[in-house]
């Protein structure tokens, strides 16, 4: 993974980039991840290559996946609606963490705070529970500081507006 650049970012923002970082690096078989905002918009991903195609594509005004990166997002926010719809049907409470295991491969919704989630694509040789307890520290480490303002620096930051380097 290629580290975004973080400067111009509040120490929160560069924190949450770090601890995102320091999830891909500890555990072998994350393929993605993407923290997506309970509307549905990508705030922090570990393909940043892809964010950069994001936004080149938003300013063509195309719709829809724009990439790997924001293909997650999209998939995590579905699943995410899908599931808490499920929840509130069967009055069981909120959802706290959803898996898909497939043949070649996981993915893993897991909530973080105010109906934002953080996911995960896995390879099929990912341990599921080493995952799913790394994710469960980023969410605990994540959750308190994921405040509105920040959200919002997160999404201008994706999106091209907050000061970058090497630009």
């Amino acid at each position: 993974m290629t580290a975004p650049s973080t400067f111009g970012l509040s120490s929160e923002a560069r924190n949450l980039h770090w601890l995102l970082s320091n999830l891909i690096e500890e555990v072998p078989g994350i393929q993605s991840v993407a923290v997506v905002s309970s509307d549905g918009l990508l705030l922090l991903s570990s393909d940043p290559g892809r964010n950069e195609e994001a936004r080149e594509a938003r300013k063509d005004k195309r719709t829809g996946p724009r990439g790997s990166a924001a293909d997650l997002a999209t998939i995590v926010s579905g699943i995410g609606s899908l599931t808490v719809g499920a929840a509130r049907l069967m009055d069981y409470g909120g959802v706290k963490h959803t898996m898909v295991a497939m043949d070649e491969g996981s993915l893993f919704v897991m909530s973080i705070s105010d109906g934002s989630l953080l996911g995960v694509h896995g390879s099929a040789e990912c341990d599921m529970s080493v995952v799913a307890y790394h994710m469960a520290l980023f969410v605990g480490r994540a959750g308190h500081v994921l405040t509105p303002e920040l959200r919002t620096e997160l999404r201008r930051s994706l999106e091209g507006d907050a000061p970058r380097s090497g630009r």
